[in-house]
């Protein structure tokens, strides 16, 4: 893979405005997707999260259950149990939880508890804050009656001690289905230099609600936190929109505030592939060849059920569930071909 160079990168501001969605169809009400998870794990965690909706749960029961299966799932590096630690040998996970009347919840730098993301709820729900971070996250969440858990499992920690004979960092685009698929199929997976799940989702009233969760990059300089917890970049919910949410290189979603970017975009008129793709080519025009090779996605599903995602390199795949309940894992298209 290359980064974008200058001439690739200024010929993406040209069909910007060419590229708003026009008037399309309305979807039957089974093809509407209501849910949607990042990369190939995305599929199990729609299925925890559609078991809630048909339950009645609320939209932020349906993204806070989806978000608990990659929480807890050891063979995913890059999301709570067995995520891979900091520098220093110590996991530490991020997250995000909103709904779309404004309630918003989120925690960073969380040691000891799985569930980073249902900790992020109760911060919405129970203290006047918005974010809480480190030691205040873990005694709050200890308050409240979560159980303390070593998240650092052997595998990863032997990870860890491997990656300190040359302590070198250097991204890897897509990692998160490459190793997973590997640590799932018994197969040794190589150390993931990031990242998260992000979900959105829509309950049978039509309320709209997102998660967002992640043990961060792998090897992390110890406090660092990237987008993922951060609303607007790593997550954000609106009403009269839709939702979208970012994965990859979280330094540079940050930049753009992407996920804020993208509801926004769809505000103007885009369709939820086209304002996903509008903000990447906009991250591009700011950073240019800085870029590297780093990956960068990004999510979006509108309040009317279309869904679409993009990302700079090919590799990013989301889930995709209907209204019928129904489950798509798609390819998203990428600006900058494999080479």
């Amino acid at each position: 893979m290359t980064g974008p160079n200058r001439r690739t990168a200024m010929g993406l501001g040209l069909g910007a405005a060419a590229g708003l969605a026009t008037a399309t169809p309305v979807l039957a009400d089974d093809r509407r997707i209501v849910m949607v998870s990042t990369w190939d794990f995305g599929a199990a965690a729609n299925a925890a999260g559609m078991a809630a909706r048909a339950r009645g749960g609320s939209g932020l029961d349906m993204v806070e259950a989806a978000a608990r299966v990659a929480e807890a799932d050891i063979s995913n590096s890059s999301v709570g149990l067995g995520g891979l630690p900091d520098r220093e040998g110590r996991v530490t996970l991020d997250a995000v939880i909103m709904d779309d009347r404004g309630g918003l919840g989120a925690v960073c730098a969380l040691e000891d508890v799985v569930h980073a993301i249902s900790v992020a709820r109760r911060v919405m729900e129970k203290t006047p804050h918005v974010i809480l971070v480190g030691q205040g996250a873990r005694d709050f969440a200890l308050a409240e009656g979560f159980e303390t858990t070593n998240l650092l499992t052997p595998e990863a920690e032997a990870a860890w001690r491997a990656w300190l004979v040359e302590s070198r960092y250097e991204p890897r685009a897509n990692s998160e289905n490459t190793d997973w698929r590997a640590r799932r199929d018994g197969r040794p997976g190589d150390a993931s230099d990031h990242d998260t799940i992000g979900v959105l989702g829509i309950d049978s009233d039509g309320r709209l609600a997102g998660a967002c969760t992640t043990s961060g990059m792998a090897f992390k300089m110890r406090g660092r936190v990237g987008d993922s917890p951060i609303v607007g970049s790593g997550l954000y919910v609106d009403a009269e929109v839709g939702a979208a949410t970012g994965t990859g290189v979280g330094e540079e979603i940050l930049r753009v505030c992407g996920a804020h970017s993208v509801v926004e975009a769809m505000r103007g008129g885009a369709d939820p592939e086209t304002a996903c793709r509008l903000t990447l080519e906009r991250l591009v025009r700011l950073r240019g060849a800085a870029l590297g090779d780093s990956q960068v996605a990004l999510l979006a599903l509108g309040r009317d059920g279309r869904a679409g995602g993009f990302a700079l390199r090919p590799g990013f795949t989301f889930a995709a569930t209907d209204a019928a309940g129904r489950t798509e894992v798609r390819s998203a298209p990428a600006l900058f071909p494999e080479t």
